[in-house]
């Protein structure tokens, strides 16, 4: 059986999008250099330090203290969002939007990451 794609609405009503908009979005992998507390957040988050290899490092603010310490994610590689506009967070300038998912609707973040070795700065696609 052939699958036909069509414009239709999925049923969780978010929009569709094209190829080109999904491939205008610049995934990389990057390894946390640094994850410090980050009380000043209205929620629980960390300031994360990510090296993106020829992309350099960048900051982060994430909201993953449910089910990671802060020792836990140094030295971890991540998969981020490298070319969104940077977003001012209290007082951290978040640079990268480091990839998750919501662990059964709840605030619990379960970080997506590569499943082998990768390169800082690997591009996802």
């Amino acid at each position: 059986m052939i699958r036909r794609y069509t414009r239709e609405v999925p049923d969780d009503g978010a929009a569709l999008i094209d190829a080109a908009q999904f491939f205008a979005v610049d995934i990389r992998v990057g390894r946390v250099l640094r994850c410090e507390a980050f009380p000043e957040a209205r929620q629980p988050a960390y300031k994360l330090s990510v090296d993106f290899g020829p992309l350099g490092v960048r900051r982060s603010s994430a909201r993953l203290t449910h089910l990671y310490t802060a020792d836990e994610l140094v030295g971890r590689l991540v998969i981020g969002v490298v070319n969104l506009p940077p977003r001012q967070v209290g007082p951290v300038r978040s640079e990268v939007l480091v990839l998750g998912v919501y662990r059964d609707g709840s605030d619990e973040v379960v970080l997506l990451q590569p499943e082998r070795a990768c390169t800082p700065g690997d591009r996802v696609g």
